[in-house]
């Protein structure tokens, strides 16, 4: 059997017993050589592995695992019905089976209607979840009532464009201490680079990387008052990736999406960690030039579109859908008017099909097209504006904020909360 796709999760409430814990419901599509019987044996050998115990018909249990089609067959066997009877009443497996390419567009057999046309029959209720760290942290992008989370820039490098080196030190001691500033300030991830992605930045080595980025994991990790933040780190380098994984980073945050090394999707994929992949063209070094910010049409729909084939490639790698978040890529291969669209606009990428149900992580702190609109040259002090689009990222739907001070950035986020998710 192979994995050829993914859905996002869903949480639902139970159906028919009602009195039992919620659901956590995803599809995938498989390639296998196996017969439907002979892979229903092996479904439940998985589900016997896992410790399931069937107690009563539709009751409580930890795994389900079911054949919703095989190859547009209908399946009359004593041990195996496929499609299921009550397929068209189930929300909880039309939805997950539409985020897949191909069954939005799969015929059910016994009905001759299409997934997606028995989804738009109900009136579903379920959020989706995108999970974050190995402690039960999950997003839910569809919960029009979610907190937005911060995202706090934590760089460990001697040429940050914002801070100029700052916080590149190599006492654990120092390194604990802004931790805690910024667990203090409110952040609730803590995103640790080691590499420079502005213009013209030098260019180090994998391994001077994680010389950087490994003690400020180590310091995140020790601290008892870190226990609940997950930590991130932002690189686009395979090794380095894999190295702080094993350090104790939940979440890969590659500002390439896998362009920069081959061997980043099938690394993150083997890891098994929670992959946010932003838009970009280009290196650090070309992505200002006129050729990568020049967009044939409309930037929002380019941007989809080659956010898509990233996805599916991210998909094709083995990464899973759940594991996955978005990022548009403010400031990266774009010019001012594109940056503008692209927070005008966020909520028509948030609701693209293509991206049903997966998070977005926003990043404009302190960037130079704000400097460039308020005539603000120092990045430092770009606070104000800075705040504006941050209000316009959670009006647009994001869920995950990127900044540079938690605590303004935080007062910032409670308010923009406070009017678009009440």
């Amino acid at each position: 059997m192979r994995i050829v796709d993914t859905s996002c999760l869903y949480r639902t409430k139970p159906m028919y017993v009602e009195d039992q814990n919620d659901f956590v419901n995803g599809a995938c599509e498989l390639e296998t050589s196996l017969e439907p019987l002979a892979l229903l044996d092996r479904l439940q050998g998985i589900e016997q592995r896992l410790g399931r115990v069937k107690k009563i018909n539709k009751g409580p249990r930890n795994i389900d695992l079911d054949i919703i089609g095989y190859q547009g067959q209908t399946i009359r066997e004593e041990r195996l019905i496929v499609p299921h009877a009550l397929l068209h009443e189930r929300a909880f497996v039309l939805r997950p089976l539409c985020d897949l390419q191909h069954g939005r567009s799969w015929v059910v057999p016994t009905s001759q209607r299409s997934a997606s046309d028995h989804l738009n029959d109900l009136n579903e209720d379920m959020q989706s979840m995108t999970v974050l760290g190995s402690e039960g942290a999950s997003l839910a992008a569809l919960d029009p009532k979610r907190r937005t989370l911060l995202m706090s820039i934590l760089n460990v490098t001697p040429d940050s464009f914002s801070d100029e080196g700052r916080n590149f030190t190599k006492s654990f001691d120092r390194l604990q201490q802004i931790v805690t500033s910024h667990i203090a300030a409110g952040a609730d991830i803590i995103d640790i680079g080691g590499q420079s992605s502005r213009p013209n930045a030098a260019d180090i080595s994998a391994d001077e990387e994680i010389e950087r980025v490994l003690p400020a994991i180590e310091a995140v990790k020790a601290l008892p008052e870190a226990k609940d933040i997950v930590i991130s780190v932002d690189t686009y380098r395979a090794t380095v990736a894999e190295a702080a994984v094993n350090a104790g980073a939940h979440i890969v945050n590659d500002i390439s999406a896998g362009l920069l090394d081959d061997a980043m999707l099938s690394t993150v994929a083997r890891l098994g960690c929670t992959y946010a992949m932003m838009h970009m063209r280009g290196t650090p070094a070309t992505m200002s030039s006129k050729e990568n910010c020049t967009y044939p049409s409309d930037v929002t729909h380019v941007v989809a579109d080659e956010l898509e084939d990233r996805l599916n490639a991210a998909l094709d790698a083995g990464i899973r859908r759940w594991r996955l978040i978005l990022d548009p890529g403010i400031g990266f291969a774009k010019d001012l008017s594109g940056n503008l669209a692209l927070l005008r606009r966020l909520g028509e990428l948030r609701q693209d099909t293509r991206f049903h149900g997966m998070p977005w992580l926003v990043g404009s702190s302190k960037k130079k097209f704000i400097g460039t609109v308020t005539g603000v040259t120092d990045a430092s002090d770009r606070n104000w504006g800075t705040a504006a689009t941050v209000t316009a990222a959670i009006a647009g739907g994001a869920d995950i904020v990127r900044v540079h001070d938690v605590e303004p950035m935080l007062s910032v986020v409670k308010m923009a909360d406070a009017i678009y998710r009440a």
